[in-house]
């Protein structure tokens, strides 16, 4: 399928319509701590690079960072998951609250660590990442209070995105209440699948794989890569395969340098190029997919459409470092110089 432009009193239609709407996200929380510094020398004590510290700077992580995308897009957003009663679960309410994101959502677990990812960044380069995290399951007691929780919100939602980074949150019977409740109310739902994690991903509204995680998804190794994604072989097995099995009512494959591929059941694949100038920092861009990709159907979109607004959103936050967002005034200027 050929590449198709959407104009930029379009995305202003759908950025309006958006903002009327409600979207729900569920999921691992998380806080990202950035320490940023400069080498001048390596360590005398072991041959490691010594950071001078500049300045820090925390911001939300995985699904917060998906609720942080919406609102920064001016959805109004509800964020559903579980922190611990410690410093980094508080600072996190706190940047949450200040991004007027709704938090009633978010239980907390006396046994569980707030997930706190630190990277100590040197000249735009990550040296290192530190993480502190509690990965087990979360338990069936605060799995229903989430779910109830949820169930109270669901009845004014547009939508709802499962944001699973395999920290214990998403879980196969949370998942399925989750679909249950979604179905019953024809309510979208789209999910970042983490393949490791081995969930039953049947039936959703839409997956976002990366290409590494829809190669494992289809359980196929990824030997091979054409320059041009609809004619890589492979890929195309990948995708049908996937539609095939899981029968999401979209898939979208993110390529990295390549772009997307937006695969639906009966029709051809539909690729679009990346839009990206410069990539300075990929994390977070598939946060930023999910995230634009649901508000834009939720806003009355069409696929092609959604896929195509997101693929710019994504291409704005790569050429920013750190987990980043895009305003809708970048999001219309995109597309206005194009």
């Amino acid at each position: 399928m050929s590449a198709k432009k959407i104009s930029a009193s379009r995305v202003r239609q759908l950025l309006t319509a958006a903002a009327k709407t409600r979207v729900l996200v569920v999921g691992d929380v998380m806080l990202d701590q950035f320490i940023w510094g400069g080498v001048s020398r390596i360590s005398p004590e072991a041959p490691v690079p010594v950071v001078d510290f500049q300045r820090e700077s925390i911001m939300p992580g995985g699904a917060a960072n998906v609720s942080r995308n919406l609102a920064a897009l001016a959805v109004p957003t509800e964020l559903f998951g579980a922190i611990s009663n410690d410093d980094a679960g508080r600072q996190l309410q706190k940047l949450l609250t200040a991004q007027h994101i709704g938090c009633t959502g978010l239980v907390k677990s006396a046994t569980r660590h707030t997930s706190l990812k630190t990277r100590i960044v040197a000249h735009r380069q990550q040296v290192v990442r530190i993480d502190r995290e509690t990965r087990d399951g979360l338990d069936p007691k605060l799995t229903g209070q989430l779910l109830a929780a949820l169930k109270t919100k669901i009845k004014n939602a547009a939508a709802v995105i499962v944001g699973d980074y395999g920290k214990g949150v998403v879980t196969q019977p949370l998942l399925n209440e989750v679909k249950a409740l979604c179905r019953a109310r024809g309510v979208w739902l789209s999910l970042d699948p983490k393949p490791v994690h081995h969930l039953n991903l049947a039936g959703l509204s839409l997956i976002t794989p990366n290409r590494k995680e829809a190669f494992e998804l289809a359980d196929l190794p990824d030997e091979t890569r054409a320059a041009d994604p609809l004619a890589d072989s492979k890929l195309m097995l990948v995708a049908q395969r996937l539609l095939n099995e899981l029968r999401p009512a979209t898939l979208l494959i993110t390529l990295g340098e390549q772009g997307m591929l937006l695969c639906q059941r009966g029709q051809k694949p539909f690729h679009i190029p990346t839009i990206a100038q410069e990539v300075f920092d990929v994390s977070g861009a598939g946060d930023t997919v999910i995230a634009t990709f649901t508000l834009a159907i939720a806003a009355g979109a069409s696929p092609v459409e959604a896929a195509i607004l997101s693929n710019h959103a994504a291409g704005i936050v790569v050429g920013k470092v750190g987990t980043a967002t895009t305003s809708p005034e970048e999001l219309l200027k995109s597309f206005s110089h194009r």
